[in-house]
């Protein structure tokens, strides 16, 4: 559309809506807005198992520049852009899998949750809205029997407690890796980047609440019948994605393997500012990539547009992110 026409439509719509508002019929405005958004959850078939997507809420970064330090100022942009997507406020969604195999309910990543007071908020309002979403799909925690973690940073471990230290999932074991057990939950490791001390305080609260409980998490191991880990390490020294198998299906919750649908699989070798080692994320995050497009592999992304499923397809020297449609009651 030209610049002209667009000039003549615009202007078009305008003569309506005064023609509309000037005749005998004045233009009413009488609804309120309503400012709230629906409850966010998505249920499908994987196999014979039965998953649902909660949402824990968006997750604003920002100025994308701080988020992935590396990257030339003009290429982010550039890639925003040309996606339709605002070059100064990068935005994730948090996608949370709820597995129903029959014989258990089991939840993977608890989003940022309450349990951190005011730090529960360091991304913003937006973010916290895993329970509420879960009740609205019908789920109340108690039901859960198995919390899978893909790691443990505040966005993914946060919610297994409250803000009193409760378990929010008083039933549940807790699946985790190892690395990532002892990193997050040593003092030790508080130097370095200003987020390091809040992060390691709140994995060592929600964590210790479940010490009884744990599940240490063995690459290439079943985690739960259908469900096996592959370590993908570098976003945290124990990052996994899990491959979950029902019948001749197979789904990949890819977790953290890529955060930004457009800037991570345009440039799987970019570096991103929360990775613990952002060279060994890159490599690991291309070699997983490399799989699920070579093997044309379904996927849950934690961070991806919501609901975050869909496939990676090769594009150049990266990806494309291709969503599944919504309305789908297995996928394939």
């Amino acid at each position: 559309m030209t610049a002209l026409n667009r000039r003549a439509l615009l202007g078009g719509a305008a003569a309506m809506a005064g023609a509309l508002s000037l005749g005998g019929m004045p233009a009413r405005a009488g609804a309120p807005f309503r400012n709230s958004l629906p409850p966010a959850w998505h249920r499908f078939r994987l196999g014979e198992y039965e998953a649902t997507i909660v949402s824990d809420g968006r997750l604003p970064l920002g100025q994308p520049e701080p988020a992935f330090p590396a990257s030339p100022p003009a290429e982010l942009r550039s890639l925003l852009e040309a996606a339709f997507l605002p070059p100064d406020a990068a935005t994730l969604e948090q996608n949370a899998l709820i597995l129903n195999t029959g014989r258990q309910l089991i939840l993977f990543d608890t989003g940022m949750g309450e349990s951190m007071g005011a730090d529960s908020k360091m991304f913003g309002p937006t973010t916290g809205q895993l329970l509420n979403n879960m009740r609205a799909a019908g789920i109340e925690p108690e039901q859960i029997d198995l919390v899978v973690l893909t790691h443990a940073h505040n966005d993914h471990c946060w919610g297994l407690t409250d803000a009193k230290g409760q378990r929010v999932f008083p039933n549940a074991q807790v699946a985790v890796s190892e690395a990532d057990l002892k990193y997050w939950t040593d003092d030790n490791n508080k130097r370095g980047p200003d987020f390091m001390k809040v992060f390691v305080e709140g994995a060592k609260k929600n964590l210790s609440a479940y010490r009884d409980r744990l599940v240490m998490v063995r690459n290439e191991q079943e985690v739960a019948p259908g469900v096996v880990a592959l370590a993908t390490p570098g976003h945290t020294v124990g990052h996994h994605c899990y491959a979950i198998t029902s019948g001749n299906q197979v789904m990949v919750n890819t977790g953290d393997l890529a955060h930004h649908h457009i800037l991570l699989l345009r440039k799987p070798m970019w570096e991103f500012a929360y990775d613990t080692d952002p060279k060994l994320s890159a490599q690991s995050r291309s070699r997983m990539l490399d799989r699920l497009a070579t093997d044309r592999l379904p996927l849950l992304s934690y961070h991806f547009p919501w609901p975050g499923l869909g496939h990676v397809a090769r594009a150049g020297d990266g990806y494309d992110w291709v969503p599944a449609p919504m309305n789908l009651s297995s996928l394939g």
